[in-house]
């Protein structure tokens, strides 16, 4: 028995397979993302397929996925939250970060937030993006190199505060 490879920490025999075999069907929408990164380990373009919104389906699109899949070793499946996608749910959404090296030996994360809709008692896999990047604010005006330290000592900036 092998662990499976979304990460679970159940054997694969126990967790992915038997979606990916289609003996069972994902009750969740991570249970859906799980079973996609694992079909992805796998090369199953058929179950990416099959998992994925006949909507969104586009001609190339098992091509791609196929070639990303044989051409990546897959490290890791790190799943940062989610949002709905119960089994009592319609829409679900997973944010997940997959790891993986390229034929060429680069590390790669790819960060996505995937939305799933269940229709018919399947989800289904909608679309992903990216995460959308948080813009941090001070809490202070900047001060200038050359303006007086704000710690109260009288001294300029640069030769206080700053070098340290």
């Amino acid at each position: 028995m092998s662990d499976c490879p979304c990460g679970s920490g159940l054997a694969f025999c126990d967790c992915c397979e038997p979606y990916i075999s289609g003996k069972l069907v994902p009750a969740t929408a991570e249970q859906a993302m799980r079973s996609r990164y694992s079909a992805y380990t796998r090369v199953d373009t058929a179950y990416l397929a099959a998992s994925l919104h006949p909507s969104k389906k586009q001609e190339d699109d098992e091509k791609v996925a196929r070639r990303w899949a044989m051409d990546s070793e897959w490290l890791g499946l790190e799943i940062l939250s989610t949002l709905r996608g119960g089994p009592n749910d319609d829409e679900g959404v997973v944010e997940f970060v997959a790891r993986y090296r390229t034929r060429n030996g680069q590390l790669n994360a790819h960060h996505e937030v995937s939305t799933f809709v269940k229709e018919d008692g399947r989800w289904l896999f909608t679309e992903g993006h990216a995460p959308e990047q948080h813009t941090e604010r001070r809490a202070s005006p900047k001060v200038g190199r050359n303006e007086t330290c704000p710690c109260g000592s009288g001294k300029k900036y640069k030769k206080c505060c700053e070098k340290a």
